[in-house]
């Protein structure tokens, strides 16, 4: 990319797009698109190709997404497969038609088995079931990624899609029961030590293991995959460290300062035992990330604060 190039990141409000238009306009990137929701609805597919043909980006980076937690995946499964499915599709193929020179999908590390290989490298993916409490938000990432290799394939396009572990950061989503567990923690903590609440209470019994990438190395990885790296195989994108669901709700609290006891509700699902992805090709191509749990905590414990909005996400 030039630092004049045109780009469009789609879904510059959430927290990935806006990691990485705050990646781009440190690296000096002055010509970047963006769209709010209601400016562009992204599953209208009318109106998609209508942006698309008006403004011709050259690069797309494709972040835009309906995400959530186990709870909020389960509740809505049907809405979690459509909207992403339409969105992506409508986006991909819109770039496609009018000339974008290279496209970044966005996708998620539950693509991958249930039981996959630990850790799971690329090759791993549609080699067995995936796991149910995810499944149709998983489905709806294999398409994405699957219809930016297919037109590599067919037409020879340069669309490539990067894999994220859990992520956590500025702009995070702290909704009670949307929200992903690191972020559903924080507020939990949080929200405990100013009640002066004797315990809290976590899903599951702790033992998953987990993956956490903070955001703003993420988005220096997709700049960096845009302008260094060209392939129909996805890219993982992590830190290649794990640690106990249980380890990281003791970790959050400490931070966030509450002192009281944590009770594990058994009778809440666990979700995916192990989630460790290989990240041995993007070390290989040049790439390692910066920002360790512990200090990344911090940093989103901060914007949390910080965040006034945070109440009603």
């Amino acid at each position: 990319m030039e630092k004049d190039s045109k780009i469009y990141v789609a879904g510059h409000r959430g927290m990935v797009g806006s990691a990485i238009v705050r990646e781009l306009r440190r690296q000096g990137y002055n010509n970047i698109i963006t769209r709010t929701h209601k400016e562009l609805d992204l599953t209208d597919q009318q109106a998609v190709n209508e942006f698309f043909a008006a403004e011709k980006p050259e690069y797309v980076f494709l972040a835009a997404a309906k995400v959530g937690g186990i709870a909020a995946n389960e509740a809505a499964l049907a809405d979690f497969m459509y909207q992403n499915m339409m969105l992506e599709m409508n986006v991909i193929h819109a770039a496609w038609r009018n000339g974008c020179r290279k496209l970044e999908f966005l996708g998620s590390s539950c693509i991958y088995p249930r039981m996959a290989p630990q850790p799971m490298p690329e090759s791993c993916l549609l080699t067995s079931a995936l796991e149910k409490t995810n499944e149709a938000y998983a489905l709806a990432k294999i398409s994405g990624l699957k219809y930016c290799e297919f037109l590599n394939r067919q037409y020879g396009t340069d669309y490539i899609s990067v894999m994220p572990t859990n992520l956590y950061g500025p702009n995070d989503n702290y909704h009670p029961t949307h929200s992903h567990v690191l972020p559903a923690l924080i507020r939990r903590f949080h929200e405990a030590k100013e009640s002066g609440a004797d315990e809290v209470v976590c899903w599951g019994d702790g033992s998953p293991l987990r993956e956490f990438l903070y955001v703003d190395d993420l988005a220096n990885l997709c700049v960096f995959l845009m302008n260094n790296y060209s392939g129909n195989e996805t890219v993982n994108a992590g830190t290649g460290k794990e640690l106990t669901i249980k380890e990281l709700a003791e970790t959050v609290a400490h931070i966030v300062g509450y002192t009281g006891t944590i009770r594990w509700d058994t009778s809440k699902p666990n979700g995916t035992p192990r989630k460790l992805l290989d990240v041995s090709k993007a070390i290989r191509l040049g790439w390692s990330y910066k920002t360790e749990l512990e200090e990344g905590i911090k940093l989103a414990y901060d914007d949390f604060l910080n965040n006034p909005m945070r109440a009603e996400r």
